[in-house]
């Protein structure tokens, strides 16, 4: 069966949440969202009982200052996993490529599941459905992201164009990425109908990243 490495993505200090989230405390390492789990447990979490497919024990992605926390965070819940340090914060590429090198290290070639560790995600059914549809175009070397469908003219968020439909599920094509748009441009994507927010998710094979 497919070999899924998910990857946690902890990067950010959380300062739009100040003063709740302050730079030794970010957004991902509190509990937000009524339960006892942190943002970051949720995220792990998450991928629990994924169906068909063979699970790696979760990668962490942060800098030097968190570690400690979040593998605690990992120990409370009864996880083993890996946490991979950033020597800097560079955003996603180079944090991705980090998981991705230590990911083929032992000879394997696992399917990354990219996940921010701040996302809120009330439906895990619908997640781990739309994941296992990604795994399989991820196994067979695509890049697979996965847009939000958007309910409101947002212009904090990046956007997806969705191209012309690809394989056999409801995947597309990606047009284009929009960076953040003014609001009359928001407005004019939300009437197209064939944009989605870009949710910072990903699947891809590691040597297919690397």
């Amino acid at each position: 069966s497919m070999l899924i490495q998910p990857v946690v993505l902890s990067g950010g200090s959380g300062t739009r949440l100040w003063p709740l989230s302050r730079e030794k405390y970010p957004k991902q390492l509190l509990a937000l969202v009524g339960g006892e789990d942190t943002l970051l447990q949720a995220t792990v979490r998450r991928v629990d009982g994924l169906a068909n497919v063979q699970l790696c024990s979760p990668m962490v992605v942060c800098n030097e200052e968190y570690r400690f926390v979040i593998a605690e965070q990992l120990r409370l819940m009864g996880k083993e996993g890996t946490v991979v340090l950033e020597p800097f914060g560079r955003n996603t590429a180079p944090a991705l490529t980090l998981a991705a090198l230590a990911a083929v290290r032992d000879g394997a070639d696992p399917i990354l599941l990219v996940m921010p560790a701040d996302h809120v995600i009330t439906d895990t059914s619908a997640f781990q459905s739309a994941v296992g549809q990604g795994a399989l175009l991820a196994d067979a070397g695509a890049v697979v992201t996965f847009g939000i469908t958007p309910d409101a003219p947002e212009t904090g968020y990046g956007y997806i164009q969705a191209g012309a439909a690809f394989g056999n599920g409801a995947a597309c094509k990606i047009a284009r990425f929009v960076e953040k748009p003014d609001l009359a441009t928001a407005q004019a994507y939300l009437d197209a109908g064939s944009y989605l927010w870009n949710s910072g998710l990903f699947m891809m094979r590691a040597s297919v990243w690397l």
